[in-house]
């Protein structure tokens, strides 16, 4: 082994680790990854560390700013259903369009120059393959921040999702006791964070909406639009109505998280019936392999042994 092959071994070591650590700091949960920074005793103070935070994103941002120009849209793109999906992800900060388009330019130049070298250092490979191969590693870069885009507004909304029958409960018996659709809605959000971070960000940001002069109506539809759940769209219209048409709240709150909690549990119950048949091909292709070769390996050996020893008294 030479030296160029060490230096490349080395370079794919460090980029499979940077990648791994990005898929953990992406996709690991949040309440995970709260654990570990305890376990690490880093204390989690709230507003101490969010302006580094902040300001390396900025930085990052200012600095991938002309790697946006080659993909982001001409124009229009604000009002699309993309904007629509950075606000389902939570994505909230003013640099975050500009890491995602910089992502996608970036992953899609970088994919086909860590394949290069590879292709070149095999030798066997014709020319249309290696092309065919550098333009499916840029596909695969460009497109991989929608997986992860994907990936984490599905994970936001079935977060909200879970936990949105345990906050029509609080709301239900804070509006049966007397607090209006505002109070209660403080109260629940102060409540709630300890079960669910993003539920309770929401629910402040309509407080928030609402004390800048947003109306009721306008502060419950821009909620719903930022969870991109259709179970909240529902709720935010039953709300709307009742406040419209003067009927009970908390009886209205009370039917409907029923539903949602029956809803939850049948979902609950159709993904554990799922379990036998997801579990068949595993059985198939990796248990059962070396559970017959346990079984009828010895037995095997022993004809042979048998078969051969007839053969030689022959």
């Amino acid at each position: 082994m030479n030296t160029m092959q060490l230096w490349f071994l080395l370079i794919v070591f460090m980029v499979v680790c940077a990648l791994c650590w990005v898929a953990l700091a992406l996709f690991a949960p949040v309440a995970l990854r709260e654990r570990l920074r305890r376990l690490l005793g880093q204390r989690a103070v709230a507003g101490m560390g969010d302006a580094p935070r902040l300001r390396w994103i900025e930085r990052v941002a200012s600095v991938a700013r002309p790697l946006t120009r080659l993909s982001i849209p001409e124009e229009g793109w604000e009002k699309s259903t993309l904007r629509t999906r950075f606000m389902n992800a939570g994505w909230r900060n003013q640099a975050a369009p500009t890491l995602y388009f910089a992502a996608k330019t970036a992953l899609a130049l970088l994919a086909p120059a860590v394949l290069a070298p590879v292709m070149l250092l095999r030798g066997d490979v014709s020319g249309r393959m290696v092309l065919m191969i550098l333009l499916c590693g840029a596909a695969l870069g460009y497109y991989l921040p929608n997986a992860v885009l994907a990936r984490r507004v599905k994970r936001r909304r079935r977060e909200i999702f879970e936990t949105i029958p345990d906050a029509l409960d609080l709301l239900t018996v804070c509006v049966e006791a007397g607090l209006s659709l505002e109070r209660a809605l403080v109260k629940v959000a102060a409540e709630i964070h300890i079960k669910s971070v993003v539920l309770a960000q929401e629910m402040q940001i309509v407080l928030m909406e609402m004390r800048a002069g947003f109306s009721k109506e306008k502060a419950l539809r821009n909620f719903a639009l930022r969870s991109g759940v259709e179970d909240v769209d529902t709720l935010v219209a039953m709300l709307i109505q009742s406040e419209r048409f003067g009927t009970s709240v908390g009886d209205a709150l009370r039917v409907y998280a029923d539903n949602l909690r029956h809803k939850r549990r049948m979902i609950a119950e159709e993904t554990a019936a799922r379990i036998g048949l997801k579990l068949l091909f595993p059985l198939i292709f990796c248990i059962f392999p070396t559970l017959m070769m346990v079984l009828l390996g010895p037995a095997a050996i022993q004809i042979s042994r048998a078969m051969s020893a007839l053969a030689s008294a022959r």
